[in-house]
């Protein structure tokens, strides 16, 4: 967290609406693009949980990726996924809510008929569950992976693995999260 807040700080020095650096610019692309790329799954109505989305992708992706330098990515324990999928849930929940009120809320789980209603209540739990367990079980996977490698083959071999267990399949969870976390919020919102 304390990289991610100096980074940050070092990230928005000196922003500039005229003259903008190069630094900024790139900052500007990259992060207008992320933000394009949850409006194209949200639409207008969701806009509002875009810093949220953003916010928990890059922790999600950060944390999977402090594997390379030997720490123990905090993804890889259970309470922290958890707590990401809780907090993901209420977003999706408070986000129905706030959409429909209180009466069109409580009609959803009804639909699209009054039979599926058990099993609608249902799905409130089994979401964040499936978030979480998703997350950790494909992080502790890999870095269980990587550790047999490096014991069995330690020189030459983890390297290139470490890319693809590392950083492609870490930075490929954060973005399953977040993107199904937007396509709940969608579905909540419609």
């Amino acid at each position: 967290m304390a990289a991610l807040t100096l980074l940050s700080i070092f990230l928005v020095r000196d922003l500039r609406v005229e003259n903008v650096s190069k630094k900024q610019l790139v900052l500007e692309t990259v992060i207008g693009g992320i933000s394009d790329f949850f409006k194209d799954i949200l639409g207008e109505e969701g806009k509002a949980y875009i810093p949220y989305l953003m916010s928990v992708g890059i922790y999600i992706g950060i944390s999977n990726l402090i594997g390379i330098l030997g720490f123990k990515p905090p993804t890889k324990d259970m309470n922290v996924t958890a707590a990401l999928a809780i907090m993901s849930i209420l977003l999706i929940e408070f986000a129905g809510f706030h959409k429909k009120g209180m009466k069109g809320w409580l009609k959803s789980f009804a639909q699209p008929t009054p039979v599926v209603l058990p099993i609608n209540i249902l799905e409130i739990f089994i979401r964040p569950i499936s978030l979480c367990m998703r997350l950790f079980g494909n992080v502790l996977g890999s870095f269980v992976v990587m550790e047999l490698i490096k014991t069995i083959v330690p020189l030459i071999v983890p390297i290139p693995l470490t890319c693809y267990f590392d950083i492609f399949d870490g930075l490929i969870q954060a973005y399953v999260f977040v993107f199904l976390t937007a396509l709940f919020i969608k579905e909540a919102v419609e």
